[in-house]
C-alpha cells in the first residue's frame, strides 16, 4: 500500500506548501533502496536517509538565500519529535560570518531573543517551528522547569555561515530534550570533533554528509525512548551521529557515534569508545542511512570494521 509523505520545503518561495506524494519504491539495478524523488528531487541528496514516509512524517527543508539548503529534518507530527536532521559541510558553507554570542545584540530586534532572555537569562532565539501548526510542534513553555536542556541536533556552531542559517538551528523541531551531562559532555565532544576535525577541514573532505538525532521509535520491540515529560516530550534513550565523507579524490568512507542518554558526565572520554559502523547504527535506530549511494558503495562503507574506521577517521 502506498503511503503519503507530507513535504514542507521551508523558506523557499518556489516550493509548494504542503505537497502530498506517493512514496512507493523506485529502485533500480544499482540502488534498490534509494529515496523516491517524486515529491522532491532534494530527497536524492546523499545526506538524506531513507524517508519513513508514513502518514505522520513531515520533511522540513531549511533554506537560506546565500547557501541554499541549510539542513533538513524528518519530523513525526504525532510524536512531535524529529527523527533525524541532516546537512552537508563543504568549502562554500563552512564560513563563520555569525557567532552565537551576537544574539546578545538582538534584544531589541528579535522577539524570541527577548523572550528567552526574560525567561532563561541568556540571549538565544529558541522558538517554535513556524512551519508546523500548534498541536504538532513543540512549544517553548514545554521546556520550562523540566530536568532537561534544549539540545540542538544540528548545533548552533555547525551553522555560522549566516545569521539566518544560525537562527534556523534554534527552531524547536531541531531540538530534543537532553540531560545537561550529555549536552555539555560527551555529545559536545562529538559535535566539536565532527565539526573541527572533519566538517570544516578542506584537506579531509570535499563534502561531509552528516545525520544526527535521538531515538524516538521502537525497533524490533526494543523501546528506544528513555522517558516522556509531563507534556509528552519524548526523551530519547540514545543519541547518534552518522557521517559520510567524500574525499578530494571522490572516494567515500563512513562512520557513526552512538551514546546512551544518561545523567552521567562522560566528557573527555576517548571518542573511539563510542564509534560504531553505520550498519550497526541502522539496526539500533531502524533508519537506513546514506540510502542514495549506489548499493555496492553503500554496503562497503557502512560495514567497515571499527578498527578500519578509527584509522580512516584519524581516531587512533
Amino acid at each position: 500500500m502506498a503511503t503519503a509523505l507530507l513535504t514542507l520545503a521551508a523558506c523557499s518561495n518556489d516550493d509548494k506548501l504542503p505537497t502530498a506524494k506517493d512514496t512507493s519504491d523506485t529502485s533500480d539495478a544499482t540502488n534498490t533502496n534509494k529515496n523516491n524523488t517524486a515529491a522532491n528531487e532534494d530527497y536524492s541528496r546523499l545526506e538524506f536517509p531513507r524517508l519513513k514516509g508514513d502518514a505522520h512524517s513531515v520533511v522540513l527543508i531549511r533554506r537560506v538565500p546565500s547557501y541554499g539548503i541549510n539542513y533538513a529534518i524528518e519530523y513525526d507530527t504525532e510524536k512531535r519529535a524529529q527523527r533525524w536532521t541532516c546537512w552537508q559541510w563543504y568549502r562554500g558553507n563552512s564560513g563563520s560570518a555569525w557567532n552565537r554570542s551576537y544574539w546578545n545584540n538582538e534584544y531589541d530586534n528579535n522577539e524570541w531573543v527577548r523572550l528567552n532572555m526574560q525567561t532563561y537569562g541568556y540571549a538565544d532565539p529558541f522558538q517554535p517551528d513556524p512551519d508546523l501548526p500548534q498541536g504538532q510542534r513543540t512549544e517553548l513553555e514545554e521546556y520550562y522547569d523540566i530536568p532537561y536542556q534544549r539540545g540542538h541536533i544540528c548545533a548552533s556552531a555547525d551553522r555560522l555561515n549566516s545569521k539566518d542559517a544560525n537562527e534556523q538551528t534554534f527552531y524547536l523541531s531541531n531540538i530534543l530534550p537532553q540531560s545537561s551531562a550529555l549536552n555539555n559532555g560527551i555529545w559536545q565532544d562529538m559535535e566539536n570533533t565532527m565539526r573541527s576535525k572533519w566538517g570544516m577541514n578542506d584537506a579531509f573532505r570535499k563534502v561531509l554528509y552528516v545525520v544526527k538525532g535521538g531515538t524516538i521509535d521502537a525497533v524490533d520491540s526494543q523501546d528506544n525512548v528513555r522517558t516522556t515529560t509531563a507534556t509528552g516530550l519524548i526523551v530519547p534513550k540514545y543519541f547518534f551521529m552518522a557521517a559520510l565523507c567524500e574525499d578530494n579524490q571522490g572516494k567515500y568512507k563512513a562512520m557513526a557515534f552512538c551514546v546512551e542518554h544518561t545523567s552521567q558526565n562522560e566528557k573527555g572520554r576517548p571518542l573511539k569508545n563510542y564509534v560504531k559502523n553505520v550498519r550497526w547504527l541502522e539496526s539500533l535506530t531502524g533508519i537506513d542511512f546514506f540510502c542514495n549511494l549506489p548499493d555496492d558503495i553503500e554496503n562497503e562503507v557502512e560495514t567497515s570494521s571499527v578498527s578500519q574506521i578509527l584509522k580512516d577517521w584519524n581516531l587512533q
